[in-house]
């Protein structure tokens, strides 16, 4: 087959488009370019966007011996990605935009001109498993990047390769150590690439303005009073604890947390850690890597990258997944996105729109 391996620069997308090539197929090589100024980029080990990490795709690629490009897509990502997770923000949700990223950029924008230019499939370094046309959790639970992935159609995993799925990270280094490849030792990325400073209150204040409010607290049958002011509601998220500088402390001396975001009235609502429980979501925009489950199918809710996979019941309505989760999660914040399994199997994702616990929160 023809494959199209996108190297970011790290040793996982090094290592899989090794073992691409190895397995016979043909392969080249391509690094996204997806800023119009990658030096404002993190860089370093915790980046993916940089200079540097094209250089290192580069040499990569070399090594391997295969041909490699550079494809600009910085203004796809800038309002796909950067601009959405601003405007979701903004509007009070907490959005996932490396999850975005590989909907939109990965497997849509670079899929989309990878079969044009009759390219059979994208191989990434994500540690996922495609099993008989499904997608499944990676083999190295602690590296699983299934959720991430949970945005992905049947189509697009019909025409996706993850070499690593079935391997441990450690094996991984190892084996681009044997390989030759420079980026063997070099750490994982963290946090979101387009904020260099890894300050996402400042980024979306400095995008934003500052729009001040006030802290609330939830006194339950006493009402709210207020106990802070802020400079912004989209500083906040749900389940948040540190950095809400309240000016006294709670009545019964517990730690409070963020309950509620409502930008619309500049609200922030905080309260008891019990009262950030959720046992029940809904989700809209539904995305299946299959056929969609049948009406309360047994599945597994999962609503973070490495978070805890919850047994649920799941029900399709006017386009929405109503989740009943058999335990309850916390700090569940609409934006986020929910992805059901069937055991190991990824079955789809929505975006949570309503969750429903002690406290009600809707987008």
């Amino acid at each position: 087959m023809r494959v199209l391996a996108a190297m970011s620069g790290g040793v996982d997308s090094a290592v899989a488009a090794a073992r691409a090539a190895e397995a016979g197929h043909d392969v080249t090589g391509v690094h996204l370019a997806l800023s119009a100024a990658p030096a404002s980029y993190r860089s370093g080990a915790r980046g993916c966007c940089t200079l540097e990490d094209a250089r290192d795709a580069r040499r990569a690629a070399d090594v391997i011996g295969i041909p490699f490009y550079v494809w600009d897509l910085a203004e796809r990502f800038r309002a796909e990605v950067v601009e959405d997770f601003v405007a979701e923000y903004a509007a009070g949700r907490t959005p996932n935009p490396c999850m975005r990223c590989n909907e939109r950029i990965k497997f849509s924008a670079v899929l989309d001109r990878a079969l044009a230019l009759g390219f059979d499939a994208v191989a990434t370094g994500h540690y996922a498993r495609i099993v008989d046309g499904a997608l499944y959790r990676a083999a190295d639970e602690a590296k699983d990047q299934s959720y991430v992935l949970g945005g992905l159609t049947a189509e697009q995993v019909a025409n996706a390769m993850f070499p690593l799925g079935g391997s441990q990270k450690v094996a991984v280094r190892a084996e681009a150590s044997r390989r030759g490849l420079q980026v063997a030792a070099k750490p994982d990325s963290h946090d979101v690439c387009f904020i260099p400073d890894g300050d996402t209150a400042g980024f979306l204040a400095r995008r934003l303005g500052a729009a001040p409010g006030e802290i609330v607290e939830d006194g339950g049958v006493l009402g709210e009073h207020v106990v802070g002011q802020h400079e912004g509601a989209y500083g906040y998220t749900v389940g948040q604890r540190r950095g809400l500088r309240l000016g006294r402390p709670a009545a019964d001396g517990r730690p409070r947390f963020v309950l509620d975001v409502s930008p619309a009235t500049r609200t922030i609502t905080v309260g008891p850690r019990d009262a950030l429980a959720v046992t029940a979501l809904t989700g809209i925009a539904p995305r299946w890597c299959g056929p969609p489950p049948p009406p309360g199918a047994a599945l597994a809710a999962q609503v973070r990258a490495h978070g805890e996979a919850v047994p649920c019941r799941a029900v399709l309505a006017d386009g929405e997944v109503h989740v009943s989760l058999a335990a309850p999660l916390r700090a569940v914040a609409p934006g986020q996105a929910v992805v059901l399994y069937d055991r190991e199997r990824v079955v789809g994702s929505a975006t949570i729109s309503v969750t429903s616990g002690p406290k009600e929160r809707r987008a």
